[in-house]
Parts: structure tokens; sequence; C-alpha cells
């Protein structure tokens, strides 16, 4: 081919250009496409605008409102968590035992500490439904803009959440049961709990299983939906009960004994800061056929119960071997028919009289 026969591309292109800009385009009545005419002066351009200009900018609007909404809320969740943390707790984060008018607890007694570990994992879990929720939308709409067809997708969504409703019940008991647990403050990692299943310490807290680890080290994972009631040893205050055999002694003596006893205990420098209510020896709590058992309680905090309990039972014990009354105990059980003697006095010293030989 001859180089004067070739075609100038260039001049092609601006020729095509030309023809095309010398033709209006064709609005229909739309007045963005109208503006970008008169602001181009290109005709394909304004035709095309809806697409190529306004339709990013309406998925990027889109996009944008969705960032700054899911941002507002998260804040939002963030501060009614240090709302918490600091003590001053909104009624939906409370605990139900605090919201109920006639609770004879102090919130004050409660660890801070529970606190903010309960409103991180219900502020987790919200900001979680959050951004699920509003992503969703702006997913939908942005389909929307490109002109997809939302019913069918809608209907499809609609029967497969049926099926897998039906088919995961049980997973969404689980996870509800757990999310009341966590707003219901029912018990934390490191309270010791009897869930009917396993009886120990939690270790951790999920909405689905629950983790418990027993007295004989033994870990035990419990599903939520499963648990139908719990025993929480560990929240606010506990009672110390101690019942003690006292034969058939006299429940004067030995009830004077107990207090004394119980009195010191209260008076102990180690145990004081875990006993709530000074120790109380209530009396005669039943009759059995080796005696009377009298009780003893003490208030004490959930931390400090064992050990108060401990040392509680040992010093009771020790007051009634030393008063006596144990010796009591034991003649009564060798010799059932004789009379309890009361112990004789020891013979003071220097006193003794000389008998016959």
């Amino acid at each position: 081919m001859r180089y004067e026969s070739r075609v100038n591309v260039s001049d092609l292109i601006s020729a095509v250009l030309a023809a095309v800009s010398d033709r209006k385009p064709d609005c229909q009545g739309s007045s963005s496409c109208e503006w970008v005419y008169r602001v181009t002066n290109s005709a394909w351009f304004a035709e095309s605008s809806y697409w190529i200009l306004f339709k990013p900018l309406r998925v990027a609007l889109i996009l944008l409102l969705a960032v700054a909404a899911r941002w507002a809320l998260h804040r939002t969740i963030n501060r009614l968590v240090r709302t918490t943390t600091d003590g001053a707790v909104p009624t939906m984060l409370r605990p139900l035992r605090e919201r109920i008018p006639s609770a004879s607890l102090d919130p004050d007694q409660f660890v801070p500490e529970r606190r903010r570990q309960r409103a991180e994992a219900i502020g987790s879990v919200l900001r979680s439904m959050v951004t699920a929720f509003v992503f969703g939308i702006a997913l939908l709409m942005v389909l929307k803009e490109f002109s997809f067809d939302l019913a069918p997708l809608l209907a499809s969504a609609g029967i497969a959440g049926v099926a897998l409703g039906f088919g995961a019940q049980s997973l969404v008991k689980d996870l509800i049961a757990g999310l009341f647990m966590l707003i219901e403050d029912q018990y934390g990692v490191g309270d010791t709990v009897d869930l009917g299943e396993a009886t120990g310490v939690v270790e951790a807290v999920g909405l689905r299983v629950t983790t418990v680890r027993d007295g004989r080290g033994v870990l035990w994972y419990i599903r939520n939906g499963e648990i139908v009631r719990v025993g929480n040893k560990s929240q606010g205050w506990a009672l110390v009960v101690v019942d003690l055999p006292i034969g058939f002694a006299g429940t004067e003596e030995a009830t004077a004994v107990l207090r004394t006893a119980a009195a010191s205990v209260a008076l102990d420098p180690e145990l004081a800061p875990s006993i709530v209510e000074e120790p109380e020896v209530l009396g005669v709590e039943q009759m059995t056929v080796d005696g009377a058992v009298i009780r003893t309680v003490v208030k004490t905090t959930a931390d400090g119960q064992f050990a108060v309990g401990r040392e509680l039972r040992r010093r009771l014990a020790e007051a009634l071997e030393n008063s006596g009354i144990v010796a009591q105990i034991a003649a009564a059980r060798l010799f059932p028919g004789l009379p309890v003697q009361p112990p004789a006095p020891p013979a003071a010293e220097g006193t003794g009289t000389g008998g016959p030989t």
C-alpha cells in the first residue's frame, strides 16, 4: 500500500468527535444530562453521564454514609461502655438484681473490674451487630443502584433464613441465652458457679458456650441454651453456716463457749476484711438421737467465705474441746444410760490434804 493511500487516524478521530459534538444529546428530560451538556458541550458524555458520573457518585455517597453511621453508632456504644465502667450504669446495662427496687445489696459491693469486663463483652456484641446491619443495608442500596432486582434476592434470603432457623434452632437458642446472660450479669470469669451440669470456676464466657473447670481439674464446655438454672457463689456476700453437735451437754454453757470462740474470729486482723457481719450463735437448730445441734452463722464476702469458714470451724471445735464438752459427748456415747456429769475442776496445787493410809 502506498503512503498516500494510508488513512490518517488522528484526522479520523477528529472528524468523528466533530460530528458527534455537532449533534444534541438525547437527555429524555433529564436535567442532570442537560447540565452536563451545558458544562462540557459533549453529547456522548452528557448521555452517558448517568453511568459514568452520577452512579459512581451515588454509590460512593452510600458507602460514605454507611461508614459515617457505623462510626457514630460505635462511638455511642463505646461511650456507653465507658460510662458503665466508670460507675454511672445506664438502666439497660444494669444487672437484673440492681434494677429491682427491693434489692438488699449495695451497688458499691460489686467489683468494678467485673462490671468493666461485662460492659466490654456487651459492647463487642453490639458493635458486631451494628456493623453487620449497617453494611447489609448499604449493600442492598448499592445493588439497587446497579438495577438489580432485589425482590427475588430478598425472597431467597427469607426462605434461606427460615430453613437456617429450623436447622439451627439450638444454635440460635444458645446465642440468645448467652446474650441475656451477659445483659443480666448472671456470672462472669472467675466466679464459682453451679450450673447443674458442672460446678466449678468459670474460665471463659461466650455467646454460645461457657467453660467451667471443676474441683478435679476437668474442663467442662456447657452450651448456654442448656443451662436451666445458675447458682453463683461469687456475687455479693456469702453466709457460712456451721452446725456443731453438743450431745446432751448444757445448751447454755455450750452457746456461751461457741459465742466467745466466734467473736474471736471477727477480731482476727487477717479475717476481719472478709467479714461483713459479726458471727452469731443462733442456738439449738435441731434435736437428734445424739443430742442437740447448735448453729453458728457469719456473713462474709464472696471471696473470703472459705477462709473464714475453715477458721471458724477450727476455733469452735477447739473451744468445745477446751471447755470439756467434747469429753461429755464422748462419755455419753460410750455409756448412753449414765447421766452426763460436768468435768471436775482441777485441784489447786499445794492445797491437797492427806488421807488415811
